[in-house]
């Protein structure tokens, strides 16, 4: 699908409704998630994208890769006797909702600009499935690529946006304390990585207090809110891996990735810390529209990118 730009102005205006209608507590679930399917359809999949459907720890999955053949494509051409490292992304939608289909065209986009195979997981929900079943789902999922596909642990990396950020940390954590497994790297766009915190004020442009103390609850169930991986923030940050973080000022979840940063860098993790003005939580959906999203977009690839070291394809068999 052809790509263009809308100012962002426009963009906003647009949003607002869509995410005041959709991200609405008093909506039943099943509601909220279908309106975001639906929404998600506007955001296109970049020209050469190729989308295989796969099982992976035991969950749906897709394995994004970009065709770089197709001209224009802004992917580091790979040798055919190469292929780039991993990426394991974990979408965001409070632990409730989002899914594959809805971050399909960010999924596709870090594919095309890294030159990864990105894995996007369909792990499962709240408040079906609380807490740890998604934590479960993504460290199965993780070691199915360390083990089955044959990856290195330290030639994947993990990403993810909001939930999906937090939940790529207790990740990370879980594998280093249980598994002695290191990821390449962590790529964070707005992570919620306290679901006990209590947002300061009403809303940003995206997240409302009373539609994410709603998903905190539902995904928390019957555990308690100190169990290891529910609030990673408060988990050992010791010997995490390079880690990405990008936040906007006027995000209710600014204040958490400040937190979160602060308590990294106190704990010796190398970060890079973006704060952008003007977006909005988990703009980098929209980066096949907005232009500020799509370089927002590009200096996260650009983060793993340079974790991942190639990895020999006999080394997959």
């Amino acid at each position: 699908m052809r790509e263009f730009t809308i100012p962002l102005p426009i963009v906003r205006t647009v949003l607002d409704p869509v995410y005041r209608v959709s991200l609405n507590a008093w909506l039943p679930v099943a509601v909220q998630r279908a309106l975001l399917e639906v929404f998600s359809r506007l955001q296109p999949v970049p020209d050469g994208s190729i989308v295989q459907h796969l099982m992976l720890g035991g969950r749906p999955a897709e394995r994004v890769i970009a065709d770089t053949a197709v001209p224009g494509s802004r992917t580091r051409a790979v040798p055919p006797e190469r292929a780039a490292g991993a990426i394991l992304y974990l979408h965001g939608g409070g632990y409730v909702v989002g899914s594959i289909a809805t971050h399909r065209s960010l999924v596709a986009r870090l594919a095309r600009e890294t030159s990864c195979a990105v894995y996007s997981l369909d792990y499962r929900l709240a408040p079906e499935h609380p807490f740890p079943a998604g934590l479960d789902d993504a460290e199965a999922a993780f070691l199915e690529l360390v083990h089955n596909v044959g990856y290195r642990p330290d030639q994947i990396c993990l990403a993810g946006d909001s939930a999906g950020g937090g939940l790529s940390l207790a990740l990370a954590q879980r594998l280093i304390e249980r598994h002695q497994m290191t990821p390449a790297a962590l790529g964070l766009i707005a992570p919620w990585v306290d679901p006990t915190e209590v947002p300061s004020k009403d809303r940003d442009l995206v997240i409302n207090r009373t539609w994410s103390r709603a998903c905190a609850a539902h995904y928390l169930g019957d555990a308690s809110t100190f169990e290891a991986g529910y609030a990673p923030l408060s988990g050992n940050l010791i010997g995490l891996p390079p880690t990405y973080v990008q936040v906007d000022v006027s995000e209710l979840l600014h204040d958490q990735c400040c937190k979160l940063v602060s308590a990294l860098r106190g704990a010796g993790v190398h970060v890079r810390f973006t704060e952008t003005r003007g977006l909005w939580h988990v703009a980098q959906l929209q980066a096949a529209l907005v232009t500020e999203a799509a370089l927002a977009l590009s200096e996260l690839a650009e983060f793993l990118r340079e974790a991942i070291q190639p990895v020999s394809i006999n080394d997959l068999r």
